[in-house]
This record gives C-alpha cells, sequence and structure tokens, in this order.
C-alpha cells in the first residue's frame, strides 16, 4: 500500500511539473502581452494595459505576414492531403519488399535538414527562371509535409479491412465509387488531422521559408525580423489570440464529437 502511494505522489507530481513545462512559457508569453513594458517580458512588471493589443491591430505588416502564412499553409495542404494519400494507398498496396524500399525513398525528406530542402529548391527553379516567392514556399514545404500526410493515412490504412472493398467491387461499384463511398469515408479522420497538421507544419516553419521566401515575409521571418530589429509585446499579443482561439476551436470541436457520439 505505501509503494502505491508513493508511485502515485511521484506520477501526480511528474505530471504537474510536465504540464509546468509546456504551459508555463505560454502563460508567461501571453501575460506579457499586457505589460507596458517595451520589451516582451514579465519580469519587472511596469503596468497592466492593453496598448498592445492596439498596436497590433495598427500593425500592417504583421497582419500581412500573417495573411501570407496563412495563404501558403492553405495552398501546402491543398497539394499535400492528395497526394500524400495517395502514396499512402501506393504503399500499402506493395509487396513488403518494393514497401521498404519506396516507404525509405518517400520518407527521405523527413531526415532531410529544413535548410538543405530550401536551398536546393531555390537552385533548382532558378536555373528555370522561377525566383523565390510563395510559390516556392509552398513547394518546398510541400516536399516534407507530405510525408507527415502519408504516415498518417497509413496508419489508418492499417486499421482498414479490404473485405468491405471485395464486398462493393462483388455488387458492382466502380473503382472510384468504391474508393468515394468505402475508402473515403474511412479514411476521414486522418485526413481531418493530417490537414490541420499540415496548417501548423506550414507556418511554424522557418529554416525551409527563409531561403526560398524572395521578397515575401511570412510570419516567422516576420517575428525574427523583428527579435533583431526590436520585438515588441504586439507579437506576444497576436500570439495569445492564436492560442485562445485554437483552445476554443478544440474545445468546439470535442463538444461536437461528444454530441454526436451520445
Amino acid at each position: 500500500m505505501r509503494a502505491e502511494r508513493i508511485f502515485g505522489a511521484m506520477f501526480w507530481l511528474y505530471l504537474m511539473v510536465f504540464a509546468a513545462y509546456l504551459f508555463a512559457p505560454l502563460i508567461i508569453m501571453g501575460a506579457a502581452s499586457f505589460n507596458e513594458s517595451r520589451f516582451p517580458t514579465v519580469i519587472p512588471w511596469q503596468g497592466t494595459t492593453t496598448e498592445w493589443f492596439a498596436a497590433m491591430w495598427a500593425d500592417a505588416a504583421m497582419w500581412q505576414s500573417l495573411w501570407t502564412s496563412v495563404l501558403v499553409a492553405f495552398c501546402v495542404v491543398v497539394i499535400v492531403v492528395p497526394v500524400g494519400t495517395a502514396a499512402a494507398l501506393v504503399l500499402t498496396s506493395l509487396h513488403a519488399r518494393a514497401r521498404s524500399f519506396a516507404y525509405a525513398v518517400m520518407v527521405s525528406p523527413l531526415l532531410t535538414p529544413g535548410v538543405v530542402i530550401g536551398i536546393s529548391t531555390l537552385i533548382l527553379w532558378r536555373q528555370m527562371g522561377v525566383g523565390g516567392g510563395v510559390f516556392l514556399i509552398v513547394l518546398a514545404q510541400s516536399t516534407f509535409i507530405i510525408c507527415y500526410v502519408m504516415l498518417m493515412v497509413m496508419a489508418r490504412l492499417q486499421r482498414f479491412d479490404r473485405t468491405q472493398e471485395e464486398a462493393a467491387l462483388g455488387l458492382g461499384a466502380s473503382r472510384v465509387m468504391v474508393f468515394r463511398r468505402v475508402t473515403l469515408p474511412f479514411l476521414r479522420p486522418a485526413l481531418i488531422a493530417s490537414a490541420g497538421l499540415a496548417v501548423l507544419q506550414s507556418i511554424e516553419n522557418y529554416n525551409t521559408t527563409l531561403f526560398v521566401r524572395g521578397f515575401e515575409t511570412p510570419l516567422t521571418v516576420f517575428i525574427a525580423t523583428k527579435v533583431r530589429t526590436g520585438l515588441t509585446p504586439a507579437v506576444n499579443a497576436l500570439a495569445l489570440i492564436i492560442i485562445v482561439a485554437t483552445v476554443i476551436g478544440a474545445i468546439a470541436y470535442e463538444v461536437a464529437r461528444r454530441r454526436r457520439a451520445a
């Protein structure tokens, strides 16, 4: 009994430390957006203010960079979800030996440093007369984000019962109808999750984006530039709004999911 109590206490202690490790930086970052200090910090606390939210709304360059990141993320999702899904379907249909080789090739972009992907993409397309910009950012990011989609769809396909497709084909359905009515609904949770992951990976990417951005300034590059030239808590205010919106969206999705399950 004593050993169980000690184990339980250690477990809760670990859980509290882990939660603090995850959420303490976010709490400090959010609190800094209410500090009057022109530098994003909570120590010393110089007074409570909301002026940095007003500064955020008035910062046209910040909103332009956010719009660029959102546009890039949307284009990346449009590319990586269908291509990653197709790659997963092809891999699961191959024989074991061919699957191992193809899997190693397709996953290799995940093992390649982002700097290498960015530089190689820029060099390749410059030979074709295409300079840096949104187009190259989308292509460079899609190179490795496709791998995440492929892995998530493959994990979902491991639980798929192929006899459902065979039964549909036996009843006279075409291959397209089987994919649309049987396979696609089964993959929908993985597709939604992979699309969300692709958006996050795209918006937070810096190493690859830096080399192919041309004259465009996505949000991560904008923040990095602000760090060198003078960062203000207006960036913290934007981050706080994004975090709150994400939490509200997650709660709304969970509530809707539980209502459907009930």
